[in-house]
Parts: C-alpha cells; structure tokens; sequence
C-alpha cells in the first residue's frame, strides 16, 4: 500500500512515499480504508523526534484518520464491515489503511463528511475532555482560549460557547480575528500587538478568567498565571510554543487556582465508557449543526510535507487534512 514514511528525524522534508504491507488483522482491533487524515503539530514533533512517545523506524505519521472499516478483529463487538468511522492510533495514518483499537474508534454520523471526520478525534477529544471534565466550566464564566484559531483552539472556542461561557480568544495576527469571531469568541485579541493579560484584566473588571485554555505554554503561561481569577483553572493542553513553563508556586497560592494537566490520550485508555459517551454529546452536537468543524487546506498524500510546513507557518486555522482517496 501507498503511505508516507519517515526513516530518520528531521524537519517535513526527510518525509517519502513508498510501499509497505498492509497491516493485518488483530484481536481488538479494527482495519481502516482511510479516506482522510488530520494532521496535528504533535506529527510534527514525533518525525522531529521529540513526540512523548516514538515509533521504531520506519514508520508513518497521521494519528487520526476517517475512513470505512473493511476487517474485524477477533472479540470485536462495536464494529462491522462497512461502517463509516473515525479513529485516533497514535501513528500510521498517512497511509491507505491502518489498525485501531476499537475503544479508540468511533461511528461518525451519516452526515459527516470524510474530511471533517478526519481532524475530528484528536482536538474535539481533548478539547470535551478539557473543559467539561478537568475545568468543570460553569454558564457564564469567562474562559480565555490560547492560539484560539488553531486546530484544539478554535474547538475551545466553539465548545465554550455552546458550554455558556463568555469567550476571550488570543491570536497571533488580525487575520485570524474573523475566524475566531465566527466559531463564538465574545473578544478576540491579537497578541502580537496588545498585552493580553492587561487586555484579560480590561475585559473582566479586573478579575481575570475563571478557565484559562493554554495550548502554548512559554511565555503565554507565565502571562496566563497573572491573568486568572481567583479559583480558577489553568488548563495545560501542550507546548506549542517550545518551551515548558516553570511556575512560581507563590502564584497559585496567592490566586486560590489550580494548574490542571490535560491528557486526554490517557483519559480515553482508563476511562473508554465516558470517553464514548462524551463523543456521543459531541456528534448528537454535530447532527443538530451545533458544531462544525474547520478545515483549512487539503493536500494530496504526496504533498504530506507540504502540509506540515503549513502547519509549522502558523498560517493554519482549525485542520488540516490529507486526502488518501
């Protein structure tokens, strides 16, 4: 089969087609004909070699696909031959079929097209989970939102509102305002030009935000710990800036907040029955066009690299997807 395959670290451009075996069938597992892959700047941290977890050479990014089930594993009870479905697997994606569990895959509506199904799992997942487990977000609390047009952060946005928060959303350009507008963001602020923690202080009387969406970590979470309201919640969604923050323990001492770590990954291993049914809420969303997940640039397969330097150029808004077939 077809996939993309990475043989040593690097930036996007040691990426290469070639032909390996399809998978085969597993216990427990499902075999997916991928239609569409979402891509994630975690991919682009894992061929880089500084991903949480690696996969042993050679091996193919994607960790989430959508696609039509075309074999079952043995003790498979979920699933059948046919059935349209999205999946997170960690790797192997960018390819024209892969292996997943079944308690990490997942019916999608018959409306869903292929390509918003692919860029579903990942940020929608973390993002349900981030607020409505960890954060325990309230109607009418302000929830500020980080790098809010991205990929998790604009599914913050959309799911904050609908969750009756009053939303702040940070962005890196006024470019990206509009879309941030669009998905639910009460207050949009480009931090490139403005102080956002002055801007936060500004927006809420002074008080901060009662949950603070931080995907960036850096600089932005030092700023964040200055901004938030007494007892509020710190969500620690990832580092995309580069750098892992230190903190000062005095500050939360002196907030009364909490710093609440969000891994979503793991939540769904221990927890696989409220991680379906939180899903479930989130398509019963979509049918209702509730939600409406946003996919910035398709790309061939052959032009997976190109597709990761997009991402890398912060240039993306919501997903972006690599079409298989």
């Amino acid at each position: 089969m077809r996939a993309i395959l990475c043989r040593e670290f690097g930036d996007p451009s040691i990426l290469e087609p070639g032909d390996i075996a399809e998978p085969q069938i597993q216990p427990g597992v499902v075999k997916i004909q991928i239609h569409s892959t979402g891509l994630n700047f975690p991919d682009t941290l894992m061929i880089s070699g500084k991903y949480q977890s690696q996969p042993p050479f050679p091996f193919s990014p994607g960790m989430e696909c959508a696609g039509t089930v075309v074999e079952v594993g043995d003790g498979v009870t979920r699933f059948r031959v046919g059935d349209r479905v999205m999946a997170d697997h960690g790797h192997g994606g960018l390819a024209e079929y892969v292996l997943a569990r079944e308690s990490r895959t997942y019916r999608i509506p018959d409306n869903m097209p292929f390509d918003q199904a692919a860029g579903f799992p990942i940020t929608y997942g973390t993002t349900y989970h981030a607020l409505v487990d960890r954060a325990a977000i309230q109607p009418g609390e302000v929830l500020l939102v980080h790098g809010a047009a991205g990929g998790v952060g604009l599914n913050a946005v959309e799911i904050g509102r609908l969750l009756g928060a009053t939303v702040i959303g940070t962005v890196g350009s006024d470019e990206k305002k509009d879309i941030v507008r669009r998905y639910g963001a009460d207050h949009v602020i480009n931090y490139s030009t403005e102080n956002f923690r002055d801007a936060v202080k500004d927006l809420t009387g002074g008080e901060g935000a009662d949950v603070i969406y931080d995907p960036v970590s850096g600089d932005v979470f030092d700023q964040s710990v200055r901004c938030i309201n007494w007892k509020g919640r710190l969500l620690i969604i990832g580092f995309a800036s580069g750098r892992i923050a230190q903190l000062k323990t005095n500050l939360p001492l002196l907030k009364g907040c909490s710093i609440v770590g969000v891994y979503w990954g793991e939540f769904a291993n221990r927890s696989p029955a409220v991680n379906q049914e939180n899903f479930a809420k989130m398509f019963q969303w979509y049918v209702d066009g509730k939600i409406k997940p946003h996919v910035s640039r398709h790309f061939p397969l052959e032009e997976t690299a190109d597709a990761m330097r997009f991402i890398l150029s912060r240039k993306s808004t919501g997903k972006v997807i690599v079409t298989i077939r």
